[in-house]
């Protein structure tokens, strides 16, 4: 199994950042400014997007390709899920403030709301007419099954041992 991490972006598609390691801040402050770009373009969409995003996980497997957005807090109902015929996934929602509070009664909050918007780049030959998605507990998971065409792209080669 081999997991992938991209960063987002219209204008990038198919590439691949890590989304480990020390480079885990400057991937974050990518991904927010290639949607914050994407969004910014939009004449129907406000290009000040809430301060929180969802965190995405790709893995590619033999038969399909496998996402997992966290949605802590989000009812489904305020979830936009597309796959574009170009190849790209668009999770657009909005978390909302269950609670009217007066922002100077407040002690400490680290609760995030508000809109966002995630398209993320898939550089495969998917079924995109049999991708299916379920949402339970905060946690969407979405499958898109790849075509036969994309199942038979790769074959092993065997490496020989040279004996000179």
């Amino acid at each position: 199994m081999k997991n992938i991490s991209t960063y987002s972006s219209s204008r990038n598609h198919g590439s691949e950042m890590p989304a480990m390691g020390r480079n885990s801040e400057f991937n974050h402050l990518m991904n927010y400014l290639w949607n914050y770009l994407d969004t910014s373009n939009s004449s129907t969409e406000s290009s000040s997007l809430g301060e929180w995003e969802p965190r995405i996980q790709v893995v590619e497997t033999k038969e399909a390709v496998n996402i997992t957005a966290e949605l802590p807090g989000m009812d489904e109902k305020n979830l936009d899920l597309q796959i574009s015929s170009d190849g790209y996934l668009s999770l657009c929602g909005e978390k909302k403030n269950s609670f009217e509070s007066n922002d100077k009664d407040a002690y400490f909050s680290e609760i995030s709301y508000g809109a966002f918007k995630r398209t993320i780049p898939l550089p495969w030959d998917l079924d995109y007419d049999n991708a299916v998605a379920h949402y339970t507990n905060g946690v969407l998971n979405i499958s898109i099954p790849k075509t036969p065409v994309e199942k038979q792209k790769f074959k092993k080669i065997s490496i020989q041992k040279n004996t000179n």
